[in-house]
């Protein structure tokens, strides 16, 4: 709000518009627009099909919250583009399908790079955190593979008199502790994996649309329900 009102008094406006609180969110989540950033022709083609594959895989798959826009202009300290998603309502519970969806989508730009270029680049580490994050939290906090039984292996715990957990602590065994990691690797490949067979099926609307997000640099919802509607065409019709 705070934000929205300073935007407003910037271009002395007697009230806080809806732009000057989209533009205010974007800040917030996203940085300041670094147009100074100048990226070569090949690293804006890499950003631009990065972006519309989080876009995709979120536009094929139920559940995840709408695109609101994609962007390639920089912003931020590190951001090339982004791709903001609105949620349609609070949430306070998700199933091991939802999160799955959710890591899918944050690797859907990773998958694009593959699809397209065939090579992996440093553009993904933020979305590899938190995918990373994701996933050990589905095995370690909320018991969802059936192997490692309904026990949760880390919680959430306040430091002791404010102070850090002791570094490496931990209530289960060498044995337990490789189960976790392969329990997780799988699960990323298993989303992984998601993404790609998405975008390989949407290849031409990956390509068409970069096209448009490079020569634009930036997709609001309007021109994106063109793109949605697409997607859902393409969608694989239930037997």
């Amino acid at each position: 709000m705070n934000e929205a009102a300073l935007l407003a008094t910037r271009h002395g406006a007697e009230a806080v518009s809806g732009g000057d609180f989209a533009e205010a969110i974007e800040r917030m989540i996203a940085g300041l627009e670094k147009k100074n950033r100048v990226l070569n022709e090949q690293e804006r083609r890499v950003v631009a099909h990065h972006e519309l594959g989080h876009a995709l895989v979120a536009m094929a798959l139920p559940g995840t919250d709408p695109v609101q826009k994609i962007s390639i202009i920089p912003r931020g300290v590190a951001a090339l583009g982004y791709t903001l998603q609105r949620p349609t309502e609070d949430r306070f519970v998700m199933t091991r399908e939802e999160l799955e969806n959710k890591m899918a989508v944050l690797l859907g730009g990773r998958a694009a790079e593959e699809v397209m270029f065939d090579h992996l680049s440093t553009g993904a580490a933020n979305d590899l955190a938190k995918v990373t994050e994701i996933a050990r939290s589905m095995v370690m906090r909320y018991a969802m593979v059936k192997s490692l039984g309904h026990v949760a292996y880390e919680e959430e715990r306040p430091p002791f008199l404010g102070g850090p957990l002791p570094s490496g602590h931990r209530e289960y065994s060498e044995a337990t502790a490789r189960e976790i990691d392969v329990a997780v690797r799988q699960i990323i490949d298993g989303t992984y994996e998601k993404a790609v067979a998405i975008l390989r099926r949407e290849r031409a609307l990956l390509e068409q649309w970069a096209l448009k997000l490079l020569d634009r640099e930036t997709l609001v919802e309007r021109d994106l329900e063109e793109l949605r509607r697409a997607v859902a065409r393409d969608a694989p019709q239930p037997a």
